[in-house]
């Protein structure tokens, strides 16, 4: 095995950089992708601006240059040697949104992510047209609702794209996209691996005033597939990456992708039967599709793997933050009263997040009656135009820490399971099923109950809390290596030399949580009426 020190010196190494919802990322991989070298991270989180959420692109370069420099740090740590050369990059970011530019590439509005839901008219109106499924988060129903609004920027619009895309246009001056996340800027055509034809002459007979004299497909980025060589790595990209200057121009870069297409490579779930489940700031499912759906669900999406093979996602806005500021809080009552670990150091927020999961199995399989919604934003799956974070019970819940815990923990799944519902309805089955995102990372639990919620398998790799920024970072070095001659696609590809050796945790439903779950399911359905509710009695001011 070649020395990790050795391969950084010697400029081999892949990058992968992913922008979340609350981290930046930053991974390094050497000659063999399953191994992460180092890595880098930086926090931020969106704003809700004239009601509308959004990143500002300062903080993208400052967050990005923080987390590669946290990754040379690491580094220099690890190896005592400078990253100064990199043999290919990889940029992946949340997907969907809207990022509209000028004729100079200046951007037009801020950035509306994939968080906002005001474009119902568009959406429903769409949807109509095309006869597929448009959420309200993907960038095409974002456009049409600012033209149906009539917004001064639209008649400037000469491009739009998503943060992967523009991030990748700023480091290599190529304006392209990898197909699955172009997959959530307008339907792809998965016998063509491009924009569907048919579906953008409708758009354009039906909104010819977008932007003056351009259709819409001179408005979006130009699709690649997974392993295609997507540009380098200018001297202007480099300084942006690393603005001391070490790191060097030439890098080969990857077509960028989103969290989903990312989060299927760093599962090994990019084949037909295979899927995954992502649990962050949001939380989605996706499915490799062997057929197509029968009917249009407004639950389910059609997307694609970074190959171009058809996905059905379910994606739910709203993940494991709730369940995260319910831990941030036990972890300041236990910083407060002086609580400390076994060894007498003071508690660190993982110790009492894996204490919160653990005293979740102790809970009833029903959650004892308890019922969390962890709806942040708005939740098109459940019908919410808003968010109202609520916590239920009645007088005759079990009220104990272990099943308000579990509650919690089922109410990350729930929005989800009712989507998955949809997808069994449509006879769509599964070989397996992985996990992936930090709340896997206390074994037994998050999985455990995930397992009950879709009442199926589901493994979990050591990788597990790498995640998206280590899929990227795959995706770069599998572009690498078809520069090199490689001939595999990207399933046999992953199979025999990222996860050939690999090990997975797998988990079975056990009955009893398959029972609880799906009373829980049916108590969470019928009270998200009381959620309706709260966003009518209590506007956001």
């Amino acid at each position: 095995m070649t020395d990790p020190k050795d391969v950084i010196a010697a400029g081999r190494a892949c990058l992968g950089i992913e922008l979340g919802s609350t981290r930046i990322k930053a991974c390094l991989v050497g000659e063999d992708p399953s191994t992460v070298l180092a890595v880098g991270s930086h926090d931020w989180e969106n704003k809700l601006v004239d009601r509308l959420w959004t990143y500002s692109l300062e903080d993208v370069w400052t967050g990005i240059q923080a987390a590669y420099a946290d990754l040379l740090a690491d580094v220099e740590r690890r190896y005592g040697t400078r990253l100064e050369n990199l043999g290919a990059i990889g940029v992946s970011a949340m997907m969907h949104g809207y990022l509209a530019f000028d004729d100079a590439d200046r951007l037009l509005v801020p950035f509306r992510t994939w968080r906002n839901t005001n474009t119902g008219p568009a959406a429903a109106e769409l949807t109509k047209l095309f006869g597929v499924n448009i959420p309200l988060r993907w960038s095409i129903a974002h456009l049409r609702q600012a033209v149906l609004d009539g917004e001064p920027h639209v008649s400037q619009i000469r491009s739009i794209t998503t943060l992967a895309g523009y991030v990748h246009r700023e480091l290599t001056g190529r304006k392209v996209l990898g197909v699955g996340d172009a997959s959530g800027m307008f339907p792809i055509d998965s016998r063509t691996n491009n924009y569907d034809a048919e579906l953008l002459a409708r758009y354009d007979s039906l909104a010819p005033q977008t932007a003056p004299g351009l259709t819409l497909s001179e408005l979006l980025p130009d699709v690649l597939v997974a392993g295609q060589p997507a540009g380098e790595l200018t001297a202007e990209g480099a300084a942006l990456l690393d603005p001391t200057g070490t790191l060097q121009p030439g890098a080969l870069l990857c077509p960028p992708e989103g969290d989903a297409g990312t989060g299927m490579v760093a599962t090994c779930s990019v084949a037909p039967r295979t899927g995954n489940v992502s649990a962050g700031t949001s939380i989605f499912a996706m499915v490799v599709l062997e057929r197509p759906l029968q009917q249009v669900h407004h639950e389910l999406d059609l997307v694609t793997t970074p190959s171009g093979d058809p996905v059905a996602m379910v994606h739910c806005n709203n993940g494991a933050s709730e369940l995260a500021a319910w831990v941030g809080l036990f972890s300041r009552f236990a910083a407060a009263s002086g609580a400390v670990s076994a060894s007498g150091a003071a508690l660190e927020p993982d110790d009492v997040f894996n204490t919160l999961f653990r005293e979740a199995l102790d809970g009833a399989p029903n959650a004892g009656g308890l019922l969390a919604y962890n709806h942040l934003a708005g939740e098109p799956i459940a019908e919410l135009s808003e968010g109202r974070p609520l916590f239920l019970r009645t007088p005759d819940s079990d009220f104990t820490l272990g099943n308000f815990m579990r509650a919690q923990l089922y109410g990350v799944f729930g929005t989800l399971a009712l989507g998955m519902r949809v997808l069994a309805g449509e006879g769509v089955e599964l070989d397996q099923m992985f996990a992936h995102g930090g709340m896997f990372r206390t074994a037994g639990v998050a999985q455990r109950f995930l397992s009950g919620a879709l009442a199926a398998p589901v493994s979990v790799a050591a990788t597990a809390s790498e995640g998206g920024p280590w899929g990227i970072a795959v995706l770069a070095s599998y572009a690498s290596a078809n520069a090199a001659g490689n001939e595999l696609d990207l399933d046999a590809y992953l199979r025999k030399h990222v996860f050939g050796g690999a090990e997975f945790e797998t988990t079975e439903p056990d009955p009893a949580d398959v029972d609880g779950f799906a009373t829980y399911l049916d108590r969470y359905h019928r009270g998200l009426q009381v959620e309706r509710a709260a966003i009518s009695a209590l506007p956001v001011e």
